[in-house]
This record gives C-alpha cells, structure tokens and sequence, in this order.
C-alpha cells in the first residue's frame, strides 16, 4: 500500500488548510492518483484494520439498487447510518436535525440507483457495461456514472466516487474510478476495496484476468481531527497484502457479499477516526 501512505505524506507536506461544510476544516490537495496492480494482491489497507465485510455488504447493496438503508443496517454494515434523503430531511449540522436524518430510512437515489436506473428512465448503466464486456471487449465506452446533476438533491450525499470505467487489454480487465471528494483517511481506503471487488467480480464474469486499478482524485484532504490518528498510521510498517476468493459465482448480479472471503489479511489494530457529517 505504499501509493496510499505516500498520498498522506504528500497531503501532510503539501496542504493547504481550509474550512468546508461539516464544520470540521480539512488540510488537502488537489489532484492526485493511486494504481494498484491486483496480480501483487488485494489492496486493502494493511496499516489499520479496514471492516471489509461492510465494505462487501455496500457493494451488494449498489449493485441491487438499493436505497434503503435498513437494509444495510440489518446486514450490519453503517456507513450510510448519519445521512438520508434530504428532499424528506434537509441536511444541517443542527444536532437535532442530524438525529432526524439518522432516523430516515430513505438514502434518495445514490449510487446503487444511478448504475442500475439512471435518471429513473431504466437506463441500467451496469449491465450495459456487462454485456458489451462480453460482445465486444476492445469498446472505450464502458462507463458507469453515479453523477446526475438532474438527481442531486435527491441523493443522501452527491456521489463523491461519481464515476467508474473498465477497459481490457491483453486478457485483463483494467478498471478506473473518478472521485470529487476523498477522505483520505476513512473513505479512500474503503473506496478502493470496494472497486477492487467490482473489478475481480466483472472479471470472474467476463473470464478475464484481474489488471490494474486506477483511481483519479480531485479534492484529497484529511480532517484535522483525524491527524493525530494519521501520526499513529505513519509509523507502522505495511504488512503483505491479503488475497480474495469467491465462490459459487453465477452472476455479478446474483452475488452476495458472504459469497466473497479474505485470505491472509493480518492488519495492525484500527486506530479510531470519527466521521465528520
């Protein structure tokens, strides 16, 4: 994982500190990249503990479409527990409006929705991409966006991964994901996980070998409240990277996140970060 703890150090060196939405300032950069070649292993974060059942648990929920987030609570995994739709509650950092957000069920049209129903015509960007992996895999066109600008205030959040994109080349399936926003420290390792399953499982379908992953970064910032925890993440040392397996694979669509284990992953302990809504 050295891409991502030279990312920080870049952040740390270079940033520039500035205030935002949440209250809670931030010290980033703008512009950067990590690339991860699978065949040397399934880059997850090695340095603290990443919960990768949640992280398979929000991917299932994407690629089903789903919306509601008491289906992720009662597959334990929280992610989506602070925010809801805001055309039902509008966002604010008032307390009392954050515990009414974390009562609603109602997450509004994330990413899930835009890949499967994009601008609620049944546009279903996913397996579009799906098939054309499968008729014609040499097409420059396969591209996924959660980003609608007709739809954002329907969104819990507006995407902050707003867009992925798959290409192949001598056997392999490479794919790209796009980000606006990066919480280096929370987000981005979780991030990459993620689109790191969604490129072994489109690989399993399209019976192609695992290539590289790519991830463009705009905004990367870390929250100040997060800096001391990031002091404690730069002195470990990065562990050997673990593998993944899936069995009883049929379809990316029929996929559950139980289908999916880790092999080897021996992280150092978490390090408690606290989010920032």
């Amino acid at each position: 994982m050295k891409a991502y703890l030279d990312l920080i150090e870049n952040i740390l060196t270079k940033g520039v500190r500035k205030p935002n939405r949440t209250g809670v300032d931030t010290i980033g950069i703008f512009g950067a990249m990590v690339q991860f070649d699978m065949s040397q292993g399934f880059p997850l974060q090695t340095t603290r503990k990443v919960p990768y059942k949640s992280v398979r648990i929000e991917l299932e929920g994407f690629i089903g479409g789903v919306t509601n987030k008491r289906w992720y609570q009662e597959r334990d995994c929280h992610y989506w527990d602070e925010w809801c739709n805001p055309k039902v509650v509008p966002y604010s950092t008032d307390p009392e409006v954050q515990a009414r957000m974390g009562e609603e069920p109602d997450l509004g049209k994330i990413y899930g929705y835009q890949w499967r129903n994009f601008n609620s015509d049944g546009c279903d960007q996913m397996a579009k991409v799906v098939a054309k992996l499968k008729s014609d895999p040499s097409d420059r066109r396969m591209i996924v966006s959660a980003w609608n600008p007709l739809q954002l205030g329907e969104m819990a959040l507006p995407p902050c991964h707003l867009m992925w994109m798959v290409g192949v080349g001598e056997g392999k399936l490479n794919l790209m994901f796009v980000m606006r926003s990066i919480d280096t420290v929370l987000g981005l390792p979780s991030n990459v996980s993620s689109y790191a399953t969604l490129l072994h499982l489109l690989a399993k379908e399209s019976n192609l070998k695992e290539g590289t992953l790519t991830g463009q970064l705009w905004d990367v910032h870390i929250y100040v409240n997060h800096l001391e925890g990031v002091q404690e993440l730069m002195k470990r040392e990065p562990k050997k990277l673990p593998t993944i397996k899936t069995e009883k694979f049929t379809s990316i669509f029929d996929w559950k996140h139980d289908d999916t284990t880790l092999v080897g992953y021996d992280p150092h302990p978490p390090i408690k970060f606290q989010i920032a809504i």
